[in-house]
């Protein structure tokens, strides 16, 4: 006898759905979504600086900073001296660098300055022989940690770019960061120590709060998203949060090359008549990029993805807002070097107090924006600029992650060419000119001087090969360092009868034994 099973009521069902939703999102980002937090929203360095100053004089225990890049200017010198002097009052100060952030930008006298003064100071990832193209993984990660209790979650790097020179004229880049208190912290605290134990020793793990030491600060809910080179969570992330968006989607994003799977969820989204908004820098230290960004904008703008351009100095901010709701803010700027290739981190925030907050933010930015739409002819055009004012399009200490938007956004074009897998666009053909004359010139030089291109592969070759037999050799030794603990374990340590002491002389045999 069968027995017909009633439906769940609507307000189950609407739990199931959001118990199902909360689960996929935990598994899709790889981060719980933790309660009780307090958030605070800061924009640009006038607002973020000052609070990472303020904490940093508060610690009594430790500060932890990692960042992209620190300039050696009055800006570094200034959160130098802040936390020598916490070292020097028995703070324990803890500072990690990317190397590549750092190349043009500190010198060794900085970092050997703060070693000196009691911080320790690690690099990330510096070039080594054994590794040739291990150097592409950066940690591009901004934080901030002080005693556990407050975190600070930014796509602000520390220099005056982001301070600007009022008496100058020169603006302030624009960029947003998060500070969080609240059992979360633990979390950004555990990012951190991710990235020291890649640096070296690990930290002790009696110094790191876990979230149920920490007491609640607040009602709002957060996940602390730690990307990892080939995890692609907020890769992942991204794309869920474009396809299931009801309302509005409006992202800020300073190197937006994204790739073609997440450029269809965007379509899609608007598609489907979600308000889908894009704020992109207009100014930029390569030229070839600001065209093939335009060239990017077609599929967009086609779909009814609205595209805005920052008309300030730079807009460096990594942001999202979904449906009033869901927030983002953090290092991760759409594309495949901080979605695939780098150490990242971010917050998403899901409270409507925060993401209306975002909102009103994000249309504050548009009033200092140029709208990008199609003409009649469906040729990209700037209109409706709120300032008419000519914008420089160079930048000095452009950020390294410009570069990498850059080539993939080459690499883009000119493998759609070879592969004839999209429409590509007028702007493209400057991009394309230029690979075909590179390609020229390196024919002719095969051609004319084969050693010009002999010996860079061969050198490369030999490099590449040196290196792995140097990882070879160390993973074997490694190998025998743990068979030789393995034999020693179970080799028993000689015993007496008598006394059952090792190394003592074992006493006559019993008669009849």
């Amino acid at each position: 006898m069968s027995t017909a099973v009633s439906p769940p009521p609507r307000q189950g069902r609407a739990v199931l759905r959001r118990m199902l939703a909360e689960r996929a999102v935990t598994r899709t980002a790889g981060a719980p979504l933790i309660s009780g937090n307090d958030v605070r929203l800061l924009r640009d360095a006038r607002e973020n600086y000052p609070a990472w100053l303020a904490a940093i004089q508060a610690a009594e225990r430790t500060i932890h900073f990692e960042s992209y890049i620190i300039h050696e200017d009055e800006q570094g010198e200034l959160f130098a001296d802040a936390l020598l002097a916490k070292a020097q009052a028995g703070v324990q100060v803890r500072f990690i660098y990317d190397w590549v952030g750092a190349l043009n930008a500190t010198s060794n006298q900085f970092w050997r300055v703060l070693r000196d003064g009691g911080i320790d100071v690690r690099c990330f990832n510096p070039l080594r022989f054994d590794s040739p193209f291990g150097w592409l993984s950066r940690d591009h990660r901004k934080m901030l940690t002080v005693d556990g209790r407050v975190g600070f979650v930014t796509g602000l790097c520390v220099g005056h770019m982001w301070v600007g020179d009022p008496a100058r004229g020169i603006e302030p880049w624009r960029d947003t960061g998060v500070e969080v208190r609240g059992p979360a912290v633990a979390d950004i605290e555990q990012a951190f120590a991710q990235m020291w134990a890649l640096t070296g020793d690990a930290l002790p793990s009696e110094i790191l709060p876990t979230s149920a030491e920490i007491p609640t600060a607040g009602e709002v809910s957060l996940r602390v998203v730690a990307g990892a080179p080939n995890t692609a969570g907020l890769y992942r992330l991204d794309q869920m949060i474009a396809a299931s968006a009801r309302r509005t989607l409006w992202l800020t994003d300073a190197y937006f090359a994204a790739t073609t799977p997440y450029v269809q969820a965007l379509r899609a989204a608007a598609s489907d008549g979600v308000d889908v908004r894009l704020l992109v820098p207009q100014a930029t230290d390569i030229p070839v990029v600001r065209a093939l960004s335009r060239s990017g904008y077609r599929a967009l703008l086609e779909a009814g993805v609205r595209v805005f351009e920052w008309n300030g100095p730079m807009l460096h901010a990594k942001t999202a807002v979904a449906d009033g709701f869901w927030a983002r803010v953090g290092s991760t700027n759409l594309n495949l070097a901080s979605w695939i290739s780098n150490y990242e981190l971010d917050v998403v925030v899901e409270d409507t107090a925060f993401g209306q907050a975002m909102e009103q933010m994000y249309l504050d930015d548009l009033t200092n924006a140029t709208e990008i739409v199609l003409t009649s002819r469906r040729r990209v055009l700037q209109t409706h600029k709120s300032q008419k004012r000519r914008l420089r399009t160079r930048l000095a200490n452009g950020s390294t992650s410009r570069v990498a938007a850059g080539a993939i956004r080459i690499g883009n074009t000119v493998g759609a060419a070879v592969t004839n897998h999209r429409v590509l666009g007028p702007a493209e053909a400057r991009v394309l000119s230029a690979a075909g004359l590179l390609l020229v010139g390196l024919a002719l030089i095969a051609i004319f001087w084969p050693r010009g291109i002999a010996w860079p592969f061969a050198i490369l070759g030999l490099w590449v090969a040196l290196s792995l037999f140097l990882r070879a050799w160390a993973l074997h030794r490694e190998g025998r360092r743990l068979a030789r603990e393995e034999s020693a374990e179970d080799i028993p340590a000689p015993v007496t009868a008598a006394t059952g002491s090792p190394d003592s002389p074992s006493p006559e045999a019993a008669p009849g034994e």
